[in-house]
């Protein structure tokens, strides 16, 4: 598929453009762990989708490390501030196409893990290790007033069980099924979206 101008992209073309991303390069490596770039959002769609979640979170967690491949959307990427750290990234790509509670996901799924670090004594002691080296880079568990701040989302929850889904999507040799098998889920998403919207 030839990339298109990001402001050709549109609801019709969106969802078959990340699947051409994910089919040239989701065999990437993922920042250390056991798992390819394509295995670890699968498996996180997979477990949204095991645990009865709705298109939107489904979508959130198969998209929330999209940010990683932002040098394929072309032209005026970096004038859409895609340069910035992947969670950022990632969301400014979506925000056209996908609703807040999406982009939110993809936004702070990275603020998440420290909001998380902050608030459940249980919680470090489940990271891999590179996510605990990742977490030191990201800035440590949230001070006060950043856990406060974070506690005023409104799609809180929804974000944090977006980030427990990625950090459980890290299973070597687990079979999901393939990203074909999601995007009519995206699409709806990205239809409901663009209705919404009018």
């Amino acid at each position: 598929m030839t990339a298109p101008n990001l402001a050709d992209l549109n609801a019709a073309n969106i969802v078959p453009f990340i699947a051409d991303i994910f089919a040239r390069r989701g065999a990437d490596s993922y920042l250390g762990e056991d798992v390819t770039m394509s295995e670890h959002m699968l498996q996180g769609a997979e477990l949204a989708e095991q645990a009865g979640a709705g298109d939107a979170l489904i979508a959130a967690a198969l998209l929330h490390d999209i940010g990683h491949f932002t040098n394929e959307f072309p032209d005026d990427a970096l004038a859409k501030g895609t340069d910035t750290l992947h969670e950022e990234a990632g969301a400014a790509v979506l925000r056209a196409f996908f609703p807040q509670v999406v982009t939110d996901c993809v936004y702070y799924h990275v603020a998440a893990k420290r909001f998380l670090c902050a608030t459940d004594v249980g919680y470090f002691d489940q990271l891999s290790a590179a996510s605990v080296h990742t977490l030191n880079l990201q800035g440590g568990p949230m001070d006060a007033q950043e856990v406060a701040k974070m506690r005023q989302n409104p799609n809180l929850d929804a974000i944090v069980q977006v980030r427990i889904w990625d950090d459980l999507g890290k299973v070597a040799g687990h079979v999901t099924p393939p990203f074909s098998h999601y995007e009519p889920i995206l699409q709806r998403v990205v239809d409901a979206h663009k209705k919404a919207a009018r």
